[in-house]
C-alpha cells in the first residue's frame, strides 16, 4: 500500500511552494509584452477561424498567455489570498475585453463573413466541454507545481481552447448574431471556471499555506459559492449534451432510412439535406436518373414511422441536374424546389423581408426593372459530389408575371451583385 501511495504521490517532484507562487504572480498581469502577445494571438486565432484552418488556431492557442490569470484565480482561492484573487479577476477581465475587441474588429473588417465549421463548433457547448476544461485544468495545475515543467501546458492550452470561443464571441458581435455570442461566451466561461476550479482543488490537495487565516464560516462560504457556480455551469451543458444526443439520434434514424430505402436498392443519391430544426422536419433528397411519382413519394413518407421518424416530411427533388460536379452550377427549377418544397428559409413573401441591407431596394428595382414584381435572396449551402466539399451560392429569386428578356436578366445580375456585395449570384425567375 505504501508503494502504491508513493506511486501516485503528487508531492514527488514538487516545486517549492514560494517559487510556484512567484511564477503564478508573474503570469497574472497583462501589461506590456503580455498584452501585445495576447492581441497578436487573438488576431492569429481569428484568421484561423475565418479561413477554417485548424493548424493556425492551434498555433494561436500555443502562444496565448490567457491561462495565466485563470490559474492565478484558482491559486488565490486555494490559499484564500483575496488580494491576489482580485488582481487575477481584474486581469482576466482586461484580457477578455482586449481579446473580444481585437476579434470583433478583425471580423468586422474581414470580407469573409460566412461561419465556418471551426466557428460553429464553438457555439454549442455541452458536458463534454466541461470535462475537457476540468481535466485539462487539473493537468495545468499539476504542471505549474512541478520542478520539471515539461510540455503538458502546451497540451492544456490546446485542449481547453480558450482562444477560439472568445474569438467566436467577437465574430458574433461583428455580424450581430446573439446566438453565436451566447453560445461561445458560455463555452469561454466554462473553460475559465473549470480551469480555475481544478487549480483550486489541486492547490488544496497539495496543502499550500493559507495566505491569511480565515474562519470556518468564510471557508464554508467559498465552498458554497463554488458549488452553486458548478451547478450553474454544468446544468445547461448537460441539457445541451442531451439535445446533441437527440439530434445525432434523429440524424442516425434518417440516415438509416435513406440507406435502407434508397442507396441499398441501387439508387444513386446526389443531394441530401436533413433540416431537423424546422417543424415539420425535412429530409430533402435528389437522385441520378430516377423519377418518383406522387404515390411513391407518399408511400416513402408513410414508411418514416417504421424507422421511428416522427413529424418529418420527405421531399424528393426530381430534377437530376441539381448539382453539376464539373461546374458547381445548380439548376433553376431545382433551386425553386429547394427553396419552396424543402422550406430552406427563403423569405419571398413581403418586400420588408427581402434585401436587409437596403430598405429602398424594391423602389430601385421598380425604376430600373419595371417588369420585376418582387425580389428575394438567400445563401444556399450544398455538397459538391466530386470532392464531397461544402459549397455555397448566393441565390436571387425574382418574381415576374412575364418572362424577362435575357439582356435584362444579365443587367439585373450585374446590378444585384453590386447591391449584395458578392462576387457571384445565381438569378432564378419564378413566374408563379
Amino acid at each position: 500500500m505504501n508503494r502504491f501511495s508513493q506511486f501516485i504521490n503528487l508531492h514527488n517532484g514538487e516545486e517549492e511552494k514560494n517559487v510556484v507562487k512567484e511564477n503564478v504572480l508573474a503570469n497574472i498581469s497583462f501589461r506590456g509584452s503580455n498584452l501585445w502577445i495576447l492581441a497578436c494571438a487573438i488576431a492569429i486565432a481569428s484568421v484561423g477561424l475565418n479561413v477554417n484552418s485548424t493548424a493556425v488556431i492551434i498555433g494561436a492557442m500555443l502562444i496565448s498567455p490567457l491561462m495565466g490569470p485563470i490559474v492565478g484565480a484558482g491559486f488565490a482561492l486555494g490559499t484564500y489570498d483575496f488580494v491576489l484573487l482580485k488582481k487575477a479577476v481584474k486581469n482576466l477581465f482586461i484580457a477578455t475585453i482586449v481579446s473580444l475587441s481585437v476579434s470583433a474588429v478583425y471580423f468586422y473588417l474581414s470580407p469573409f463573413k460566412d461561419a465556418q465549421s471551426e466557428l460553429l463548433a464553438r457555439t454549442s457547448p455541452n458536458i463534454y466541454d466541461v470535462l475537457i476544461a476540468f481535466f485539462g485544468g487539473v493537468v495545468g495545475a499539476i504542471t505549474i507545481t512541478r520542478k520539471e515543467k515539461g510540455n503538458p501546458l502546451a497540451g492544456v492550452a490546446i485542449a481547453t481552447a480558450l482562444m477560439p470561443p472568445i474569438c467566436t464571441v467577437g465574430y458574433g458581435v461583428a455580424i450581430g448574431n446573439l446566438n453565436y455570442i451566447a453560445g461561445a461566451f458560455y463555452l469561454y466561461t466554462i473553460n475559465c471556471f473549470f480551469i480555475c476550479l481544478s487549480t483550486f482543488l489541486i492547490i488544496k490537495y497539495l496543502k499550500y499555506p493559507i495566505f491569511q487565516q480565515v474562519d470556518e464560516k468564510v471557508q464554508k462560504k467559498v465552498r458554497n459559492i463554488t458549488s452553486i457556480l458548478v451547478l450553474f455551469m454544468i446544468v445547461p451543458s448537460v441539457y445541451l449534451a442531451f439535445n446533441l444526443f437527440m439530434q445525432k439520434s434523429e440524424q442516425q434514424k434518417c440516415n438509416n432510412f435513406i440507406k435502407s430505402e434508397f442507396t441499398d436498392k441501387g439508387y444513386t443519391l446526389i443531394y441530401k439535406d436533413l433540416n431537423l430544426e424546422v417543424k415539420p422536419k425535412v429530409i430533402a433528397l435528389a437522385f441520378v436518373n430516377k423519377q418518383f411519382n406522387q404515390s411513391e413519394i407518399t408511400s416513402y413518407n408513410s414508411k418514416l414511422k417504421k424507422y421511428k421518424i416522427s413529424n418529418t416530411k420527405l421531399v424528393i427533388l426530381q430534377d437530376t441536374n441539381i448539382i453539376n460536379s464539373n461546374s458547381n452550377e445548380i439548376s433553376s427549377s431545382t433551386l425553386i424546389k429547394m427553396l419552396k418544397e424543402a422550406d430552406l428559409n427563403l423569405k419571398a413573401d413581403s418586400a420588408s423581408n427581402l434585401l436587409k441591407e437596403n430598405n429602398n431596394i424594391m423602389a430601385e428595382v421598380k425604376v430600373l426593372f419595371p417588369s420585376i414584381n418582387n425580389v428575394a435572396y438567400n445563401t444556399i449551402n450544398y455538397k459538391n459530389i466530386e470532392n464531397n466539399s461544402l459549397n455555397s451560392k448566393t441565390v436571387v429569386v425574382i418574381k415576374s408575371e412575364q418572362k424577362i428578356k435575357t439582356e435584362q436578366l444579365i443587367k439585373f445580375e450585374e446590378w444585384i451583385k453590386i447591391k449584395l456585395k458578392v462576387p457571384e449570384v445565381i438569378v432564378v425567375q419564378d413566374k408563379k
